[in-house]
C-alpha cells in the first residue's frame, strides 16, 4: 500500500474514500443532471463499485479520484483527482484528471478548485510530465473547466466504451504539460 496523499485547497479538502461515502455517492451518480453525459445513470451497486475503483487507486498508487469535502461543513460533494484510464484509449497510456460534483454544489467553482489543486499534486508531487482529460463532446460544462484550467484542445476520439451511434460516443480530448502548467504561474504550496 502507497502512502495516501490528501490535501486541501482554499475550500476544499480531498481525501481517501469512506464506507461513509457511498451512500450520498450513489445519490450523485443517481441523479439524470449529474449523469447527463455518461450513458446512464448508475445502480447503487455500480456507483459502490466506482468508490471501490478509486479507493483501490489510491490504496495502490496513493494518488487517484479523491473525495472532494467542504472544509467548512465537512459534506463530501463528489470526487475529483487523478486516474490511469483503461489502456485502450488513443491517449493512453495517460494520467487523466476528471471529477463529479453533486448538482447542489455546481456553479460554485468548486470543480475547478478542486481540479487546479489535483493538477497541483500530479505536477509538483507526482512531477507528472503530462495530465490528460477528456469528455463527451455536448458536455460543455466540463470542457469549460478544461479551459479554465489551461489545457490545450487535441482532437476527438470514440470513446471504447460507449456503443458504436451512441450520441455521447465521441469525445474531446485536452491536454496540459508540466511546463505549460508551470508557465501560468499557478504552482506553489499547497
Amino acid at each position: 500500500m502507497a502512502e495516501r496523499i490528501e490535501f486541501d485547497s482554499e475550500r476544499l479538502h480531498l481525501r481517501q474514500w469512506r464506507a461513509a461515502d457511498r451512500e450520498a455517492f450513489a445519490k450523485l451518480n443517481a441523479d439524470p443532471r449529474v449523469m447527463e453525459f455518461f450513458p446512464a445513470p448508475l445502480s447503487r451497486s455500480e456507483s459502490d463499485a466506482v468508490a471501490d475503483r478509486c479507493a483501490q487507486g489510491i490504496d495502490e498508487r496513493g494518488w487517484g479520484f479523491w473525495v472532494v469535502e467542504e472544509r467548512a461543513s465537512g459534506t463530501p460533494i463528489g470526487f475529483t483527482g487523478l486516474s490511469v484510464p483503461r489502456p485502450d484509449l488513443p491517449c493512453s497510456p495517460c494520467v487523466e484528471i476528471g471529477w463529479r460534483l453533486a448538482h447542489a454544489y455546481w456553479g460554485k467553482g468548486y470543480a475547478t478548485e478542486a481540479a487546479r489543486a489535483s493538477l497541483r499534486v500530479g505536477f509538483e508531487t507526482l512531477a507528472l510530465s503530462e495530465i490528460v482529460a477528456f469528455t463527451a463532446v455536448p458536455n460543455l460544462p466540463s470542457e469549460a473547466v478544461m479551459k479554465r484550467l489551461g489545457m490545450v484542445a487535441d482532437g476527438t476520439f470514440e470513446h471504447p466504451a460507449i456503443p458504436v451511434g451512441h450520441p455521447l460516443r465521441l469525445h474531446k480530448l485536452y491536454r496540459l504539460s508540466r511546463d505549460a502548467w508551470l508557465s501560468q504561474g499557478l504552482d506553489g504550496d499547497l
